[in-house]
This record gives C-alpha cells, sequence and structure tokens, in this order.
C-alpha cells in the first residue's frame, strides 16, 4: 500500500527526517510517499502558524488519489488541518498526536508530552483534551524552536533532555511521547538512554494508516466529515473551493515526492 505523508510546513530537511521515521516504522509491503508543503510557514509553533499551514496541507491532501496513496498521515504534532482534511479525503488522514496518543495508552497508566515551544503546550493540552487523555497524560515545554532541533549548535537535544527528566521526576511518566515530528528521529535512542517508551507519533501514525486500510475502512462521509458543499469562494481563497480542490487532485505536474520502501529509495514517476 501506499501512505502519504505530509509535512505541513515548508522546511524541506524536516520532511527528510519524517521520511525515516515512516520508513523504518512502515510494513514490508508499504511505500512511503513524503511531501513538503508548497506554501505556508517553515515551522508550526501556535495558532498563528497552524492556520496558515492549513491551504498547503489541503493541496497535498487533495493530490492523494492521484498518487495512489491508501491513506495519508499529518506529520505535524498539532495534528494541523486534521478535521478538515478528513472532510476533504474519503481516505484515512492519521494526525501524528492522537496516533501518538493513542498507542502510549496501551502501554502505559500515565505519560508526558514533551513539545518544543511554550505556546505550542496549551495547544497540545486542548488535543489532549478531545482525545479523552487529559487525566492520563501531561504537556511539557522544552521551550525550543521547532527549527533549532536540526541545529547541531543549539541546545536543543539537552534542553530535551532535560524535560524528559523533569517529566519522568515530577509527573512520574510511566513514558514519553516526543511531541514534534522534527523529533521522531530521537525516538530510538532517547528510549535506550532513559529506560521507558519513548513514542513517536509519525511511527504511530504510519502503524494505525496500514491498520486502518488493511481492515478496509476509509473516513466516514456523513455528519461531521461529510464531503464540503459546493460554494464560491472568494479572493484569495478561490483556488480552495471544495468542487476546484478536490478536482486538482489530478495534476502532480513536476510536484518532488520523496518516495520510500522499506527496502529502497527511488523518484516518484
Amino acid at each position: 500500500m501506499r501512505i502519504l505523508v505530509i509535512n505541513p510546513n515548508t522546511t524541506q530537511s524536516m520532511t527528510a527526517t519524517i521520511a525515516d521515521a515512516a520508513t523504518r516504522a512502515a510494513g514490508r509491503d508499504t511505500e512511503i510517499l513524503a511531501v513538503t508543503s508548497s506554501m505556508g510557514p517553515v515551522s508550526i509553533e501556535g495558532y498563528y502558524d497552524e492556520v496558515f499551514a492549513v491551504p498547503g496541507l489541503l493541496l497535498e491532501v487533495a493530490r492523494a488519489p492521484a498518487i495512489g496513496a491508501k491513506a495519508a498521515v499529518i506529520a505535524c504534532f498539532d495534528d494541523t488541518g486534521l478535521d478538515a482534511a478528513r472532510a476533504l479525503a474519503d481516505i484515512p488522514v492519521i494526525g501524528i498526536c492522537e496516533a501518538a496518543v493513542s498507542a502510549t495508552a496501551f502501554i502505559a497508566q500515565k505519560f508526558t508530552i514533551v513539545t518544543t515551544m511554550e505556546r505550542s503546550r496549551l495547544p497540545l493540552e486542548h488535543l489532549v483534551q478531545r482525545y479523552g487523555m487529559s487525566c492520563r497524560c501531561n504537556v511539557r515545554a522544552a521551550d525550543i524552536p521547532v527549527l533549532s532541533l536540526e541545529d547541531p549548535g543549539s541546545n536543543a537535544r539537552e534542553r530535551l533532555r532535560e524535560e524528559i527528566s523533569l517529566a519522568l521526576k515530577e509527573d512520574r511518566a510511566e513514558a514519553i511521547v516526543l511531541g514534534c515530528a522534527g523529533m521522531a528521529d530521537l525516538a530510538a535512542e532517547l528510549r535506550s538512554e532513559f529506560g521507558v517508551p519513548v513514542v513517536d507519533g509519525v511511527a504511530a501514525a504510519v502503524k494505525q494508516a496500514e491498520s486502518l486500510v488493511s481492515m478496509g475502512l476509509s473516513t466516514a462521509k456523513r455528519g461531521a466529515y461529510a464531503t464540503p458543499l459546493a460554494k464560491p469562494y472568494s479572493g484569495l481563497l478561490e483556488a480552495f473551493r471544495p468542487d476546484r480542490l478536490s478536482g486538482a487532485s489530478g495534476g502532480g505536474g513536476d510536484r518532488d515526492v520523496l518516495t520510500i520502501s522499506a527496502h529502497k529509495a527511488t523518484n516518484a514517476s
């Protein structure tokens, strides 16, 4: 099966990190197609960035049928645009926060999400509440910019480790959830270092996407996730008119898609 993994920010190097984590988690017969949003912020840190990341995200979701994707993963821990993407798509769409929290609940009674910026902490607390886990899950912020995780000269990874230590001591956390897709490459290392389960949402989302596809399930199209009604959209958002956006899925053009299977890397056709 093909799974579309969308980085809703515009930083290509972060997409490469996400693609690697997704590939390592994927089953033998799963192909990962990782894409970077063509518009929006370079990182998503708080409510304002999140809003302007959604249009680019939806453009990629709309292309899913054209590239044969059976499911899509939104690789931002804010679950950016998740409900809108599910309304637009027929295929399952998985957010990495919901996937990570759900997976961790199977293996720990008490756990902590460690995210990047303080401004992201409250939005994640709202998500945890939405997913019914507020009595079991704390949220901490290491107060590090997202892109500092890719800067070898920053102290981002040290700050992350410090916050994990505090979560284990003060929250009595039994497991840690990494609250940013840019942390995906650290899960195995931190698991070994701290001796507790450390859950990466990208990996969790890929496995849950595979499960839904294998069970033959798709997104419900009645009620909340019903296909958007066709209606005029004005100004800069005219191209996002629901019927027009859905119709855009046939055109891939020369769009760069990072296509990776569990065993080899190839260029997307």
